[in-house]
């Protein structure tokens, strides 16, 4: 979880393009954007897919993997 965290955050302050790997639904779900906001205390953090460019609000706790492009 440190490395997600460190990664979040370098991507945060960067502008890096990362790949996130998260739980949705049941499902395994992989997907190519960038971070827009990390709140650690409240367990959440906001990205935009490259796909479609929209805002997606998500729980740090789905999170499985994250790593760059």
């Amino acid at each position: 979880m440190e490395q997600i965290n460190f990664i979040l955050i370098e991507a945060l302050h960067t502008n890096k393009q990362v790949y996130l790997t998260y739980y949705k639904k049941g499902q395994c779900i992989t997907e190519k954007g960038f971070i827009q906001f990390v709140d650690f205390l409240g367990n959440l953090f906001v990205f935009i897919d490259e796909v479609f460019e929209l805002k997606n609000k998500m729980r740090l706790s789905e999170l499985i993997d994250v790593h760059f492009t």
